[in-house]
């Protein structure tokens, strides 16, 4: 059985030569919200004549202003608050959309990588030849998972795990129903959901790594883990078409 570092070692063979390529598809991967990485939020608050605003990004602020309601700023915040609102919920649905779809071509690009295929960056936009289903995946998914986590956090994160494949399945058989691949997705993580919390928990160092580059790190850890998830996926799916 292989661990952790089995699967990092992997990952790290096979880029090995194609890390620039990596990064670009990873990039994109992550601005087009196919890496569930959070999309767009905005928060307004109005207290005592003060007025803070902040626009965040992929959990990172992009803009944010704490001063007087009274200023000109200020003001025009407050007068297009609602309109402000609504154009990010607008946003928010068509990243999550996009990102569905942007997700299985991320993965496809990752089983490339790892199967020794030529992979190239157009593979991030072949999920578009099952919009449908990548769409309606994704919504499951986090349907599921927000409905698990009512109950609540630890059902929530096994929930997670239990689904965690099914872009992998998709990306393999696109002739399968958003319903047929989470279902495999389940019974192909019975009894593996710890080694893929493992797997990911391992990275937790290179994630305190991104944060001291100022989040610049990142760029290199998101080709990493995808490609590590991808060798977990190929051993576990007994699909190994390399080792």
């Amino acid at each position: 059985m292989k661990y952790a570092a089995d699967f990092r070692a992997e990952a790290r063979d096979a880029l090995r030569g194609k890390w620039f390529l990596a990064v670009l598809t990873g990039l994109a991967a992550v601005l087009l919200g196919g890496t569930g990485i959070e999309g767009p939020e905005f928060r307004l608050q109005i207290e005592s004549g003060s007025l803070r605003a902040d626009f965040d990004f992929g959990g990172v602020s992009v803009y944010s202003f704490d001063g007087p309601a009274g200023s000109d700023i200020g003001r025009i915040l407050a007068a297009s608050a609602a309109y402000l609102t609504l154009g990010i919920l607008i946003f928010a649905v068509i990243y999550f959309i996009l990102g569905g779809i942007i997700e299985i071509g991320y993965t496809r690009f990752n089983l490339n990588l790892m199967d020794r295929r030529k992979a190239s960056f157009g593979d991030l936009f072949s999920g578009f030849s099952i919009w449908n289903t990548a769409i309606a995946a994704r919504f499951l998914q986090t349907l599921y998972v927000v409905l698990w986590s009512l109950l609540l956090v630890i059902p929530g994160i096994i929930a997670t795990y239990s689904y965690a494949m099914t872009d992998y399945i998709l990306a393999e058989h696109p002739e399968l129903t958003a319903s047929e691949a989470i279902r495999q997705s389940k019974e192909m993580m019975s009894g593996r959901r710890w080694r893929l919390f493992c797997l990911h928990l391992s990275f937790i160092g290179w994630g305190l790594l991104c944060i001291l580059t100022l989040g610049i790190g990142t760029l290199w850890l998101v080709p990493y883990m995808h490609a590590s998830e991808a060798a977990f996926y190929r051993e576990i799916s007994g699909a190994s078409r390399y080792w």
